[in-house]
C-alpha cells in the first residue's frame, strides 16, 4: 500500500528480456570459436559430441545457461533491498510484512519464484530449435534466423508497439487499440 491506495510492484515473468539468451549464445559459442582456430581440436571428440549446435549435450549446456543468465540479470535489474527501502522511505508497505528486511526477503522469494518460471520459459523457447535440430538432423532449424531469439525479440517489438499505440491513443482520449 502506498498513500492509502493498492499499487503492484513491476515484477515481469520474463523480467530480462532477450539478454540471457544472447548472453548463453555467446558463452556457449566460445568452445567452437577456439577450435577453429586450432585445426587439430576441431575435429575431436569434444567438439563433435558436446560443443556442436545440433547435439543434445549442446542444448543442455544451453539451457542451463539461459537460466543462471536470467538470475543474474535479474538481480541486477531489479533489487529487491532497494525496492524496499524505497518503500520504506516513501511509506508504502506490502500488506502482512514489516517495513525494511522482512520486505525485502519478501520481494527477492517472489522474485526468485517468478525468475524460475521465466527462465524455464526462456530456455524452452530457445532451445527447442537446437534440439529439434539435434534430434532430426536437421541443422537449419538450430540456424539464428529460426532461433528462439528471433521469436522472442519479434514478440517483444509486438508488445511494445501496441504498449506504445494504446498510451499514444489513451493520451488523445480515445478507445484502446485491442478493444
Amino acid at each position: 500500500l502506498y498513500g492509502g491506495q493498492s499499487t503492484h510492484l513491476p515484477m515481469k515473468v520474463n523480467m530480462s528480456g532477450v539478454l540471457p539468451v544472447i548472453f548463453a549464445q555467446s558463452i556457449a559459442s566460445i568452445p567452437a570459436t577456439v577450435c577453429a582456430f586450432v585445426p587439430r581440436w576441431a575435429d575431436g571428440w569434444l567438439m563433435k559430441n558436446i560443443f556442436n549446435t545440433n547435439t543434445i549435450p549442446y542444448a543442455i549446456l544451453y539451457f542451463i545457461l539461459i537460466i543462471f543468465f536470467s538470475y543474474f540479470y535479474s538481480t541486477i535489474q531489479f533489487n529487491p533491498v532497494e525496492i524496499s527501502n524505497n518503500l520504506k522511505k516513501n511509506g508504502g508497505f506490502i500488506p502482512g510484512f514489516r517495513a525494511g528486511k522482512p520486505t525485502s526477503e519478501f520481494i527477492a522469494k517472489v522474485l526468485n519464484k517468478i525468475t524460475l518460471f521465466g527462465a524455464i520459459y526462456l530456455g524452452i523457447v530457445a532451445v527447442t530449435p537446437v534440439a529439434v535440430g539435434g534430434l532430426s538432423n536437421a541443422p537449419a532449424l538450430s540456424g539464428i534466423s529460426l532461433g528462439g531469439t528471433s521469436i522472442i525479440i519479434v514478440v517483444g517489438v509486438a508488445i511494445e508497439t501496441v504498449r506504445a499505440i494504446e498510451a499514444q491513443m489513451l493520451m488523445r482520449n480515445y478507445k484502446g487499440f485491442l478493444d
